[in-house]
């Protein structure tokens, strides 16, 4: 069987912010009723909080990504999927759920310094302003032409994913929209 890959295979762009390739990322999709008692108890098994609407909850290398009203997208260390699966399906038992495994059909990209929040801001169609979006929170939006998913690490860092058939073309947005610098705050003027 051969190795498992990165879709960016390590790509790296460097600047006054820096886009880089994540690298393998354990990735569960969970289709459900987020209300759900035997949810809660087994993301709890994991260390991990329902997330509130919009918002992500993490524990050390794993986290919940609130996605829609019944989806949730569960990160965890990309050898750990399958047991993370078994403990999904064990607490799940009974009820009407999805939990599949999506690692081998996203990319992970992080995107890192000063002004992180201005490339983004220039590709999507979201308020990024400090006031409206704060570390904790994720949006499921456009990046350019492309469906994404980011969300704001408590450093100040993005971390956004995409569909793996789509990482180069989100990678070079980003990188394109890094090099074209910080987005002028006009009404200072």
């Amino acid at each position: 069987m051969s190795d498992a890959v990165s879709a960016l295979q390590g790509r790296v762009a460097t600047g006054d912010v820096t886009i880089a390739d994540a690298g393998l990322q354990g990735m569960i999709t969970l289709r459900c009723d987020l209300s759900a008692k035997s949810l809660k108890a087994a993301c709890k098994t994991m260390g991990l909080a329902i997330p509130e609407r919009g918002q992500i909850s993490r524990s050390g290398d794993k986290a919940l990504c609130w996605m829609s009203p019944d989806e949730l997208l569960m990160l965890v260390p990309y050898a750990d999927v399958a047991g993370s699966l078994a403990s999904v399906e064990q607490g799940m038992k009974g009820q009407h759920y999805l939990a599949e495994n999506v690692s081998d059909a996203r990319a992970l990209i992080h995107i890192d310094g000063p002004f992180a929040r201005d490339v983004i801001a220039k590709l999507a169609p979201v308020d990024l302003h400090p006031d409206s979006f704060k570390p904790g929170m994720v949006r499921r939006t456009h990046l350019g032409q492309i469906a994404a998913a980011f969300w704001m690490r408590d450093d100040g860092a993005f971390e956004l994913i995409c569909f793996r058939s789509v990482a180069a073309y989100a990678f070079d947005l980003l990188a394109a929209s890094a090099k074209a610098g910080p987005v002028s705050d006009v009404r200072a003027s």
